[in-house]
């Protein structure tokens, strides 16, 4: 094999949710047997979400993001709403912010900057009809009660966030909405009004069509259009998937210079659909990319997704130029999540099997993780071929996440 490398500024996975990774390869069917969908993996989701421990958190996601990094990426947006006690009680004392402090010591152990979106969610969701539902027992995992509540604890996070990282640069708070199915319109409006205005604050937005069609029967709005009625669409949002929006969603959003972040793997293992990111762009968004639940960590894949589910919705190619697909891995990313640039680089071999031939700007379009030689974020090589340079190989850290916690296996 040719050892021609390229280098290349590394990329950045917008949306991850860690604890996801547990269901890779796992839910192809239903529990039933049957084909499943979107709903019913999310039953098997929460699940996964009931039996985790601080500890037990902390294991699996020094492994996914070891995984993230070998494979190429740099910064993480980690959604996370998995705060409180299995009783849906706040850690308290030493144990404080323990499921956030876990997903935090795991970045660090891999070397991977985070950026903590913690979530706000505060109910179970809407019904067909737009009648509110209670939190089930896992759901009260995810809440704080209030606005004032998720508020407070957020502040305080924050604290604790700066104290660990002590200048290293790797860590960072940020916010979300799980989505307009989980905070309610007043609550939107409390959270506009009282959330720090320099964070970056992601939502869930119309990955469904049950979601827009339960929002209008409760609100009268689609999704789109609550969030703007209640102060919070502008250039410090990121929506993530944008899947099932109206030509008016289209327009708002490019108006307000939100960002978007497309999961095409994850889009496509849900079944979600194909969003309009073409048009999103147009309008004026900012799109990035997520890894969302990890059914496939490669940010190569990604970049691929994005202009092949444009060739596929559209019948035509070379929707996105080459260059526009290395921006929403990079550029995308770091705006979404408020961080500066940065000489965070990989260096990709350009001699294998898949990529030699390949002209320089269109390695995202052969390239895939498989390629990438070496890995610096913040100064550091953290991982050469597929192996970390601490961690050693991320399929021996889920091994021992697996054998010692044989209920998620």
């Amino acid at each position: 094999m040719s050892t021609r490398t390229l280098r290349v500024p590394a990329p950045v996975n917008a949306h991850s949710h860690a604890f996801h990774r547990i269901l890779r390869g796992r839910t192809h069917q239903g529990v039933d047997g049957g084909a499943g969908n979107f709903w019913t993996w999310r039953e098997q989701m929460y699940a996964a979400a009931a039996g985790l421990t601080p500890a037990a958190y902390q294991q699996l996601a020094t492994a996914v993001f070891a995984e993230m990094v070998v494979n190429g990426y740099s910064a993480v947006g980690e959604f996370h709403y998995l705060h409180h006690d299995a009783n849906g009680l706040p850690y308290a004392g030493e144990e404080a912010h323990g499921m956030e402090l876990a997903l935090a010591r795991a970045a660090q152990a891999a070397g991977i900057r985070l950026v903590l979106l913690d979530t706000c969610y505060l109910q179970g969701g809407l019904d067909s009809a737009g009648g509110v539902l209670e939190l089930n027992q896992t759901q009260r995992r995810f809440s704080d009660g209030d606005v004032s509540g998720w508020l407070a604890r957020h502040q305080a996070l924050g604290a604790a966030l700066a104290d660990l990282d002590a200048g290293q640069g790797l860590l960072s708070l940020g916010a979300a909405i799980h989505s307009v199915r989980a905070v309610s319109p007043v609550e939107l409006g409390q959270i506009a009004a009282g959330l720090d205005p320099a964070l970056p604050l992601h939502v869930h937005l119309s990955e469904q069509p049950v979601e827009n069609a339960s929002c209008q029967a409760a609100y009268g709005l689609s999704p789109t259009q609550l969030l703007q009625r209640t102060g919070l669409l502008g250039p410090r949002l990121s929506a993530v998937h944008a899947t099932h929006l109206t030509a008016e969603d289209i327009a708002a959003l490019g108006a307000a210079g939100a960002g978007i972040v497309i999961c095409p793997t994850t889009e496509a293992d849900l079944g979600d659909g194909i969003g309009p990111a073409r048009e999103l762009a147009d309008a004026g968004a900012v799109l990035c990319l997520g890894s969302d639940q990890h059914a496939v960590l490669d940010p190569y894949l990604e970049q691929r997704g994005l202009e092949y589910g444009e060739r596929l919705r559209s019948g035509e190619r070379g929707r996105f130029a080459p260059a526009e697909i290395s921006a929403a891995a990079r550029e995308g990313g770091l705006r979404s999540l408020g961080l500066k640039d940065n000489a965070d680089h990989l260096l990709v071999r350009t001699g294998s099997a898949r990529t030699i031939g390949s002209r320089t700007a269109q390695l995202p379009l052969t390239a895939t993780a498989a390629d990438i030689a070496e890995v610096h974020i913040n100064g550091t090589l953290v991982a050469s071929d597929g192996i970390h340079t601490t961690l050693g190989d991320p399929a021996d850290l889920y091994t021992a996440f697996f054998t010692e916690h044989p209920e998620f296996s």
